[in-house]
């Protein structure tokens, strides 16, 4: 049979620095799968620049918690042995772990060295600005802690291609990029060339490093038996570089590995183009429908609309689509918080429809006590209602900019499975849909409690489904809608 898929990042931002996160994710396996979820996307869990890092300032990435580095043993998610035991966790209740691969750049290194280098302009990368000079930078990792436990391997400067930080000076108003090295051409075009993002830029043209690279994921996936990868800033990263090494972990390990990128951008020829470029060997999350999504939320763009320039409606089966995530959170880099009000809509828009891999962000499902951001209502009847009844042949009934609906006609695999969903991000009002002869004279509900009166079809199977100002209705039949209210 087949089962909807549904993944959960579990965790944002602000955790409690308390080393308790791995046990925390164990304790909640049994309970996610019983929600729905098959898949979990876990953060960084190697060791950073401080123990309160949550996870992209890479500093070794063979310490998983284990060796006393940067003043502290533990991350600040917990120990090795505890995120061993979270990921078997989630396997034993048949949730597979997807680790989030931080490969871009570097930070913390152990000591410096003198480099030549010129300055190129933060706002145009391939604008050089000053002649070349000697700098002094932080591009010695050596891992003492570690002590050459894993791998061997030691970073210098041969092994990045720039940073914007010299110890000399200690300003930050220029990107230093080593004499001899260039920025890859093959990467996003904004701000000229944004291969550089972070502290050292890791040089993915160097052989040396590419094997690296390859030796430490093989390692990785046999440590932490992983089952799928999400990848950080790809769009900063040579565009073929990822198309490659998914091709050589596949072809070594004999496994699937599913692997979804993170290209930031809301133009949708970019995902596409990037996509081309690593002829379709991973997913990427779909920014687009999230700005989409972000601007619905501000009143900037009619339902009719939601899904133009979208990765999900061009290229679904390489879309995993989100509402918000721990990068667009209040206070941060790319700060897009999806209003409140708009996002049971758009939990609907991407776990009850056919195309796409929904991920649920953590704080949307939970709440964040630490921004006073509540729950989202009824986002886990949205999850389960997915898991048990959003199957079969799908409608669309976008034809006005404010009322949009749609409806899943079911199957003979799912014992009640089929929905008909409406929404409004205006005043009530309603929807004609046709859920098929099969449904002639049936019954459905509104599991989410906005309309409380049933639904009767006529003799063809057709009704006019409900819904209030600025909410959705989720319609289903009489058993589903108590299995759903009794298990809530």
């Amino acid at each position: 049979m087949c089962t909807n898929q549904t993944m959960m990042q579990y965790f944002e931002w602000y955790l409690p620095n308390d080393g308790l996160w791995w046990k925390r994710c164990a304790a909640k396996a049994v309970n996610l799968r019983d929600l729905g979820i098959t898949q979990v996307w876990l953060p960084p869990a190697y060791k950073g620049t401080c123990q309160e890092d949550v996870g992209y300032g890479v500093y070794d990435m063979y310490d998983l918690g284990e060796f006393y580095q940067k003043g502290t043993v533990r991350t600040k998610y917990g120990f090795k042995e505890e995120y061993l035991g979270a990921i078997n966790a989630f396997h034993k209740a048949g949730i597979k772990v997807f680790a989030d691969i931080v490969l871009n750049h570097r930070m913390g290194g152990d000591a410096t060295e003198d480099v030549i280098a010129v300055s190129d302009s933060p706002e145009n990368r391939n604008e050089q600005i000053d002649e070349e000079k000697r700098v002094k930078v932080w591009s010695k990792f050596d891992f003492p802690g570690r002590n050459g436990k894993y791998s061997n391997f030691k970073w210098n400067h041969t092994h990045f291609t720039g940073t914007d930080w010299d110890e000399n000076t200690q300003t930050m108003d220029r990107i230093y990029r080593f004499m001899g090295k260039k920025w890859d051409p093959n990467v996003d075009p904004e701000w000229g060339n944004f291969d550089y993002l972070m502290g050292m830029n890791v040089d993915m043209d160097n052989p040396v490093v590419v094997r690296e690279t390859e030796k430490w994921l093989e390692w990785y996936i046999h440590e932490t038996h992983i089952d799928g990868l999400r990848l950080d800033a790809v769009k900063h990263i040579s565009f073929p570089f990822y198309g490659k090494l998914l091709g050589h972990i596949r072809e070594t390990t004999g496994m699937e590995m599913p692997a979804v990128g993170e290209y930031w951008s809301g133009e949708l020829d970019r995902l596409l183009h990037y996509l081309d470029m690593v002829d379709n060997r991973m997913s990427l999350f779909d920014v687009a429908l999230h700005y989409n999504f972000f601007d619905a939320s501000q009143g900037r763009r009619a339902l009719k609309h939601i899904f133009d320039d979208s990765l999900v409606k061009v290229r679904p089966g390489h879309a995993v689509t989100f509402v918000d995530n721990h990068d667009t959170q209040y206070g941060q880099s790319l700060q897009s918080f999806v209003e409140d009000w708009f996002k049971p809509l758009a939990y609907a828009l991407i776990l009850l429809r056919q195309d796409g891999v929904p991920c649920v962000f953590y704080s949307d499902y939970y709440g964040n006590p630490v921004q006073n951001r509540p729950m989202v209502p009824n986002l886990g009847k949205l999850i389960k209602a997915r898991r048990w009844y959003a199957y079969g042949e799908q409608q669309d009934y976008f034809d006005d900019d404010h009322i949009v609906g749609w409806v899943r006609r079911g199957d003979i695999e799912h014992e009640n499975s089929g929905m008909a969903v409406v929404m409004s991000d205006d005043a009530g009002g309603s929807v004609r849909m046709d859920m098929g002869p099969e449904c002639a004279g049936a019954r459905f509900y509104d599991v989410l409690g906005v309309c409380t009166q049933p639904v009767t079809l006529d003799k063809n199977g057709v009704g006019e489904f409900f819904t209030d100002g600025r909410s959705v209705s989720v319609w289903v039949r009489r058993s589903a809608f108590e299995d759903l209210i009794i298990n809530e």
